[in-house]
């Protein structure tokens, strides 16, 4: 798995902070990705759209996934007492059911590091996640409610609207 998250992660991130950029919400529409690693189904995009570089800031990375998760958490912020790096950044988040959680983002994707916020315990070994939104579903029953809601919401406007 964590193979596979490493692989997995980059493209649905960048993904997700190309859409940001070209003015596209896809946040709603990935929740949870089955990757295979041979598989390489990367979406047309406009070539301005297209960001190219081996290096990616973590701490920006940290930022879009708070924009894209907040509405679904009781709080959710970058981590400003930690050290946060091009390669690393620490989010805290408290759950709607009132857990707190300090999370790491790395190349790798996201894991739990601590159980209060700033705090990382070197001894705990948890698993990496894809996205946030399987870390937080794995997490949070108040996450996945709130973001069914959020989806069900979504689809009827779209249905209200004829599309």
């Amino acid at each position: 798995m964590r193979d596979q998250a490493f692989f997995c992660f980059p493209f649905w991130s960048k993904l997700l902070h190309m859409s940001r950029k070209c003015g596209v919400d896809l946040s709603m529409e990935i929740m949870e990705v089955d990757c295979n690693q041979g598989e390489s189904t990367i979406p047309p995009f406009e070539e301005d759209c297209v960001e190219l570089g081996d290096v990616k800031d973590m701490r920006l990375e940290a930022e879009a996934v708070v924009n894209d998760v907040l509405f679904a958490v009781a709080e959710m912020f970058v981590s400003q007492k930690l050290d946060n790096a091009l390669d690393v950044a620490y989010i805290n988040v408290e759950t709607r059911e009132g857990n707190r959680y300090c999370l790491e983002l790395t190349e790798a994707g996201l894991r739990v590091v601590g159980y209060a916020f700033d705090q990382v315990d070197d001894s705990l070994s948890t698993q990496y996640h894809e996205t946030v939104y399987s870390l937080l579903d794995s997490l949070s029953p108040g996450y996945r409610e709130a973001f069914g809601n959020a989806l069900l919401q979504r689809l009827e406007r779209l249905k209200q609207n004829g599309q």
